[in-house]
């Protein structure tokens, strides 16, 4: 997956003889103006995988379906410390208690139960127990579930990375336009920087 692209857009690389205002607060430069606009980009393979997992009851009464909700979710818990998964990688998304209600023509809505809703969002470090970590909760209760989905733990190093190679690209692209204008490229003007990480 691509996890990490800086674009620098646009790299500003003055050049002499000519010259030419700089941006707007800046003092002027002396010499011709080039922008560049490149990108950098690296590949990571993932190491990290996050999922939803949740329980959703319902029952006659509002106490009935947390309760049975909590009992699940307990079990579910419980299947993910066994699995190794770390307290700091289970952080729960949503946690709701709804009334259910039957309508009809003509009559105001009549409450038939609860549904109580417990959803969890859970990382693995060891992407290749996703699988079976799944498997364990679905066993244990868990009844709402989406993902895995893959990412990158340290995207920062990869996006430092490629914003050398952006750089280094910048650099390469304005010897090459100088040279063959004649010119030499004298110093960096400014940096600006769009882009970021791409989804997986």
């Amino acid at each position: 997956m691509r996890t990490g692209l800086a674009t620098l857009a646009p790299a500003m690389l003055a050049m002499l003889p000519v010259g030419a205002p700089a941006l707007a607060q800046a003092a002027p430069i002396a010499g011709t103006r080039l922008d560049l606009s490149v990108e950098g980009s690296v590949t990571r393979a993932p190491d990290l995988a996050t999922i939803s997992a949740g329980v959703v009851t319902a029952a006659p009464t509002a106490a009935a379906a947390m309760q049975d909700n909590a009992r699940r979710m307990a079990a579910t818990l419980a299947a993910l410390k066994a699995a190794g998964v770390a307290q700091r990688d289970i952080q729960t998304d949503t946690l709701m208690l709804a009334p259910q209600y039957r309508y009809e023509e003509n009559k105001p809505p009549v409450i038939t139960g609860y549904q109580a809703t417990n959803q969890l969002s859970v990382r693995f470090r060891d992407i290749r127990q996703a699988g079976p970590i799944l498997d364990k909760l679905v066993a244990q209760g868990a009844n709402q579930i989406s993902g895995p989905v893959f990412s990158v733990a340290n995207s920062d190093a990869a996006l430092d990375e490629a914003r050398t190679s952006a750089i280094a690209t910048a650099r390469k692209r304005a010897e090459l336009y100088a040279t063959a204008a004649g010119l030499h490229v004298k110093r960096i003007v400014s940096i600006s920087e769009s882009g970021g990480i791409q989804p997986p």
